[in-house]
């Protein structure tokens, strides 16, 4: 096989199996097998880099305000 990771340069007839005895499903199994790893790896070369906060930087956030003392406000636990 190639070095090529196109799914449209992937060409069935370069395969070579050592095991003896293959059957037709068995060549298809594998030539689908490929041929789905070919096309899933140069699917993922082409997609853009997610840039940004991830959706766990999002959730975290302050989980209240701070908490400041005077008249009228946060005394503890005092009254």
């Amino acid at each position: 096989m190639t070095a090529s990771t196109d799914p449209a340069d992937f060409d069935p007839s370069e395969l070579a199996f050592v095991t003896r005895g293959v059957t037709t499903a068995e060549v298809s199994a594998v030539t689908a097998v490929l041929r789905g790893v070919l096309q899933e790896e140069s699917d993922s070369l082409r997609l853009a880099p997610v840039r940004g906060q991830s959706a766990w930087q999002v959730s975290q956030r302050g989980v209240r305000l701070p908490l400041t003392p005077g008249h009228g406000r946060w005394r503890g636990f005092s009254a």
